[in-house]
């Protein structure tokens, strides 16, 4: 989860350090609020660059109230694992279908499209470097080499970008070697709220998926953790905004890890967590991630808003959408579209929705209307298809196929 994880804080503006600090505090909640039976260790989420972007661009806004806005989302996101705890996941499956689900993954990342570009018109050479790093080193190499592409890939891009004199080392040589993360306070703003409604969605499917593929790989049953898992992310992600870092989500890697070396000990993940807090702990590690240039993101940007682009049409194919039904096939593109085209709805003076957050509304909704509208034989196509879990896994694609993990050991990409 380390590349990924400081890749967050590097997009959006937040302290890398500061992230990394609430990444492992967050992990040691999960593991006490879980029992210690579920290995995770809580990585950023990809899911909310996007509208982190959106508010902090904002002139009367800032950063602040985007990190209110990752509170509404964690808050939110225990709330569901409350009721998930009590009454079962199967309402999860009759809200997102994949349908629905592999819309709202696919116009995360599709919407993310210009903040590519831009990033990589600040060192076209450099982008190009990072981003046939990252494909070479993924194609090329199998093992921990080629599940850490993302963060060789920044390595590489990092070195060219220092021989061409593209990165500054002012902030690191002043940065001291040890004190206190920069904590950040929070502000509130009802017309930043639906920015962040789509990304609980991408959550619950990601925490759900997690747990199904840990199953999948020990041979238990763990559905009965569900619920924990949901809330311990929802609280997890309230801390990290109260305090300036980035929201947090179980994480792809760590069952690629898992599935690769049969390690599944929860206790992996509370040293990884005390190592992480150490690093947190250090000022200039976090200057010399943050010295990393603009066009070594825009690089990985390229490679990963696009990945999260296509694990949205991944959920489609794995789970057999069939877009021959226009229950399916419209929701989706109109959603798809909306989010592409960063599309915006006025609500009222103070409040407008756009972008995702339009686009996961009209998914969701028009999916259900048409649903209960359309004749019996296209709603029974439709309902043809059951969401399989296999953890989305927006951050480098390192996500193995539950029904066949167990018996492989391997993880596909």
């Amino acid at each position: 989860m380390f590349g990924a994880t400081f890749l967050v804080p590097l997009l959006t503006g937040f302290p890398p350090s500061t992230t990394l600090f609430f990444s492992a505090i967050g992990t040691l909640l999960f593991f006490l609020i879980t029992a210690g039976r579920l290995p995770s260790y809580l990585g950023s989420s990809f899911a909310l660059i996007s509208p982190i972007l959106a508010v902090s661009g904002t002139k009367d806004l800032g950063p602040s109230f985007a990190l209110g806005g990752i509170i509404a989302t964690g808050a939110t996101l225990a709330l569901v694992g409350i009721i998930v705890h009590f009454a079962g996941v199967r309402w999860i499956d009759a809200i997102m279908p994949p349908t629905v689900t592999g819309a709202i993954v696919a116009l995360i990342g599709l919407n993310l499209a210009p903040a590519a570009w831009n990033w990589v018109k600040t060192g076209p050479i450099t982008a190009v470097i990072t981003i046939l790093s990252i494909c070479l080193i993924t194609v090329l190499f199998k093992g921990i080499i080629g599940r850490l592409s993302i963060l060789f890939g920044v390595l590489i891009g990092y070195v060219a970008a220092v021989f061409q004199h593209e990165v500054k080392f002012d902030a690191v040589r002043e940065a001291a070697w040890f004190g206190l993360p920069q904590f950040h306070t929070p502000s509130f703003s009802v017309s930043t709220l639906g920015l962040f409604i789509p990304v609980v969605f991408v959550l619950i499917a990601e925490n759900v998926g997690h747990v199904k593929s840990v199953s999948a790989m020990t041979g238990e049953n763990l559905d009965d953790l569900t619920g924990r898992a949901l809330f311990a992310d929802g609280i997890s992600t309230m801390l990290a905004g109260a305090g300036g870092g980035s929201g947090t989500t179980t994480y792809a890697e760590n069952i690629g890890v898992m599935a690769a070396t049969r390690v599944y000990s929860t206790a992996a993940y509370v040293v990884a967590s005390l190592v992480a807090i150490c690093f947190g702990l250090s000022p200039k590690f976090g200057a010399v991630i943050s010295a990393t240039p603009g066009a070594v993101l825009g690089g990985i940007c390229v490679v990963l808003y696009g990945m999260i682009g296509l694990l949205g049409a991944k959920i489609w194919k794995e789970n057999h959408v069939d877009f021959g039904n226009p229950i399916n096939l419209i929701p989706a593109a109109a959603g798809i579209i909306i989010g592409i085209g960063d599309v915006k709805l006025p609500i009222t003076e103070g409040f407008t929705l756009g972008g995702i957050a339009l686009g996961t509304i009209v998914t969701v909704a028009v999916y259900h209307i048409a649903h209960a509208i359309a004749p019996r034989e296209l709603r029974k196509a439709a309902d043809g298809a059951s969401l399989i879990y296999d953890a989305p896994g927006i951050y480098s694609g390192d996500t193995p196929d539950v029904a066949s993990t167990k018996n492989r050991h391997t993880d596909q990409r």
